[in-house]
C-alpha cells in the first residue's frame, strides 16, 4: 500500500523556520509531481508549492521568497523549507504526490495525513 507521511510540523515564533518532510512508502513505480498544500481553520485547502520530476518548482505568491520545495528521489521524499514564518502561515500542511504504484498502470494522487504548523508569539 502506498502511503505518504508528513513530519516536521510544530510551534514556531514569527520569523522562525521549520522544515517539513513527506516520505512516500510502499511499492512505487514512479513519482512525478510532488506538492504541498495547506488548510487553515475555516478556509479552503490551497496549494503552497509544487515540484515536478524535472525539478521545476512553483510557489504560491503568499510564500514566494520564503519557502523552498525540494525532493530526494532516492528516498521518495519531498521537503518544504519554511523561513520567515508568519502567523498567517498557520495551517495544517498536507503532502500530495502523483504516484504510479507497481500494481497499477495509471498515476494517482495520494495525500498525507497532514502536519500542524502553528506560528504564534
Amino acid at each position: 500500500q502506498v502511503q505518504l507521511v508528513e513530519s516536521g510540523g510544530g510551534l514556531v515564533h514569527p520569523g522562525g523556520s521549520l522544515r517539513l518532510s513527506c516520505a512516500a512508502s510502499g511499492s512505487i513505480s514512479d513519482i512525478t509531481a510532488m506538492r504541498w498544500y495547506r488548510q487553515a481553520p475555516g478556509k479552503q485547502r490551497d496549494w503552497v508549492a509544487i515540484i515536478e520530476r524535472n525539478n521545476s518548482t512553483y510557489y504560491h505568491d503568499s510564500v514566494k521568497g520564503r519557502f523552498t520545495i525540494s525532493r530526494d528521489n532516492a528516498k521518495n521524499t519531498v521537503y518544504l523549507q519554511m523561513n520567515v514564518l508568519k502567523p498567517e502561515d498557520t495551517a495544517v500542511y498536507y503532502c500530495n504526490a502523483a504516484i504510479r504504484p507497481q500494481t497499477e498502470i495509471t498515476t494517482t494522487n495520494y495525500w498525507g495525513q497532514g502536519t500542524q504548523v502553528t506560528v504564534s508569539s
